[in-house]
């Protein structure tokens, strides 16, 4: 409240009889308050009011992931359900179908059920949108991706480190015509998993800018199709990695409708239930998604009980599977 009164040029008092809509204020300065908090994204609750100034908490807490149906953001789930359950707390999830409108629409939500904690994975541009919650004193932590606009603690993976060492495995295998298969471009991870993998390739010394890209990929289908096209060309690649395991998923159905899956090396970002079972089995950069959400939730737990330290970000260190598809050779001449 105390910044919408700043934003409007008036006192506390002011703001709260017009966002009661009581008598006493001029029409101009009504207009002036109300404007405020549209664009402060301001939402008067008064049992939420209460709950802080009593110090009582509602035992629950807020997690948006990108969807609840994708394995990596159900680990998560779980390894914070797992945490926070030993404190009574319980935890519901929403999916945000990486849509920033949905994104605001969902923290407001989550906001309006008095929550005592948000955990997000942030797809708008910027999350300062949130930043009158979190100044007073909302914990927030953002998992997978991290915040901008706001200051806050964020728990990650090890994103570029990871894809050139996926790189670096390809061209230690002999390979040296990759290509790359990516997700939306607006998503912060797929752009830092992009970079390290570039970026290896280029200090290796192979010309960077031959190497074949496709992005935009954010389902199982767009990338098949993608992998098809790149690999019915002329003079295709003998390996490829793909960023994110629902686009691992389309490579692999496009392998297999070419009668390829044993001569095209394939890495991907994100490991999966069976990727053992395959023939031949599906090489990985794994992250660690119940280490992620176990300490995004010890970490939101610190900020409830009162840590008032400086924001930090968490990276989670990610780790290379050999299977048996990353390890194939390129053809012979």
């Amino acid at each position: 409240m105390r910044h919408v009164a700043a934003l409007a040029g008036v006192g506390i008092k002011t703001v709260s009889r017009v966002m009661n809509d009581e008598p006493g204020v001029s029409e101009a300065t009504r207009q002036r308050v109300l404007g405020a908090s549209q664009q402060l994204n301001y939402q008067l609750d008064m049992a939420a009011g209460s709950l802080r100034r009593t110090g009582r908490q509602t035992l629950s807490v807020g997690l948006l992931l990108p969807s609840v149906a994708n394995p990596f953001s159900s680990e998560i789930h779980r390894a914070m359900e797992d945490t926070l359950a030993a404190r009574g707390i319980a935890v519901f999830a929403a999916s945000l179908d990486d849509d920033p409108e949905r994104e605001k629409a969902l923290v407001s939500a989550f906001l309006g059920r008095r929550v005592d904690g948000l955990v997000l994975t942030p797809i708008a541009r910027s999350q300062a949108y949130a930043i009158p919650e979190h100044s007073r004193d909302l914990p927030m932590v953002f998992i997978d991706r991290e915040p901008v606009g706001i200051e806050a603690d964020a728990v990650v993976t090890d994103n570029a480190v990871g894809a050139a060492r996926a790189a670096a495995h390809l061209l230690a295998h002999g390979h040296t015509r990759l290509a790359y298969l990516g997700d939306r471009t607006d998503i912060q991870t797929a752009r830092e998993r992009r970079r390290g993998f570039i970026e290896e390739l280029g200090r290796a010394g192979q010309p960077t800018a031959a190497v074949p890209i496709r992005e935009g990929l954010h389902d199982e289908e767009s990338a098949r199709k993608a992998a098809l096209e790149i690999l019915k060309a002329e003079n295709p690649p003998t390996a490829i990695f793909s960023s994110q395991n629902l686009v691992t998923f389309g490579v692999m159905r496009a392998l297999k409708e070419l009668g390829a899956s044993r001569r095209v090396a394939l890495v991907g970002f994100d490991d999966f239930t069976l990727a053992d079972m395959m023939e031949p089995g599906i090489t990985v950069i794994a992250q660690h998604p119940e280490r992620i959400g176990e300490l995004a939730a010890e970490r939101l737990l610190a900020r409830i009980d009162g840590d008032s330290s400086a924001p930090q970000t968490y990276v989670v260190p990610s780790e290379l599977i050999q299977r048996g598809s990353g390890e194939l050779p390129p053809p012979a001449g």
